[in-house]
């Protein structure tokens, strides 16, 4: 659903407006944030007109390249960043920051807004510029990503609990597989935000208030980053744990046609002996030749059989 968002300081209160005609008949340093979020095109060239910016289509705010993602000119702070859902989609976000204005560029709904519009509403002093959003939206992006990574990390221990020899299958092996893809991508989005983050820490549109907390943010995602590792590592032992116990189960079915090879072989071997068309061959010619095979090749299995167990292979 397609919505604008004005955020605006009155009265020592930051209030919302829905309409842009409402930003062009009020003092333009009034403005705190301004929030679209799958509008049209002709509002943006409305909003592009009215602040003398430029919002990106979402074919430049995917581009990997740095100098595409975080953009400085004389008086404008472009920031381009992949938010993730929490169903793993990815939303590239733009931030552009002029003139203590921070204007953001959006298609889906993200938990890290609503609750950055919480902080912003409760703590109203603390949020004088768009820098001070800017920051506040990263930094509530991060904390969220760390519930990401903490719901991750539960998935791969209750897999890890659950593996065993009788749970080693395909789905089991699939979802190993689509554990490691979401690691990569909450991986790759921390990434992301850890070379963002640090260019803001040298950009002169941060003030020297601000630095303490992208510090802190800094810090954070290094932190995060190191959990992800260890959850990399952690479903790199599962996957070898599940292919050996593939192994082991390979092992035994193989280990049963072996024993059931070994023990038809002097069976086979005796009725291939009495097989044979000679024409002398003394047991064809008496009653008890029969029976006698037949005893011959029980007893040639139970033989194999005994030595079997001594030596503890069944």
């Amino acid at each position: 659903m397609a919505e604008i968002k004005l955020f605006y300081q009155k009265d020592g209160i930051i209030r919302l407006s829905r309409s842009l005609d409402f930003l062009k008949s009020n003092p333009i340093q009034n403005f705190l944030w301004i929030d679209l979020m799958d509008v049209d095109e002709e509002i943006e060239n409305e909003l592009e007109d009215f602040l003398k910016i430029y919002i990106q289509e979402e074919e430049e705010m995917i581009e990997i390249e740095m100098s595409s993602r975080y953009i400085e000119t004389a008086d404008t702070l472009v920031v381009n960043s992949n938010f993730l859902l929490s169903n793993f989609e990815v939303d590239p976000v733009s931030f552009i920051l002029k003139n203590n204005i921070l204007v953001t560029v959006r298609s889906q709904e993200l938990i890290s807004f609503h609750e950055t519009v919480k902080k912003i509403s409760a703590n109203p002093k603390n949020y004088k510029t768009g820098a001070d959003v800017l920051v506040a939206l990263f930094e509530t992006r991060v904390e969220f990503d760390a519930d990401m990574i903490e719901d991750m990390t539960q998935k791969i221990t209750q897999l890890s609990n659950s593996l065993s020899l009788q749970e080693a299958d395909e789905d089991l092996l699939s979802e190993i597989k689509n554990l490691q893809e979401k690691t990569m991508m909450l991986r790759e989005n921390i990434i992301d935000k850890q070379r963002t983050v640090s260019s803001m820490l040298r950009s002169d549109f941060i003030s020297q208030e601000l630095q303490p907390k992208l510090s802190m943010i800094i810090k954070d995602i290094n932190s995060l980053v190191e959990h992800i590792k260890f959850s990399f590592d952690r479903l790199d032992y599962l996957q070898d744990t599940f292919l050996g116990y593939v192994n082991i189960d390979q092992n035994k079915i193989i280990k049963i046609f072996t024993i059931v090879s070994v023990i038809f072989m002097p069976p086979t071997l005796i009725a291939s002996i009495y097989g044979m068309n000679f024409r002398f061959m003394p047991e064809l010619d008496e009653k008890w030749g029969y029976p006698a095979a037949i005893g011959l090749m029980v007893l040639s299995v139970a033989i194999i059989l005994y030595y079997f167990r001594k030596r503890k292979w069944l």
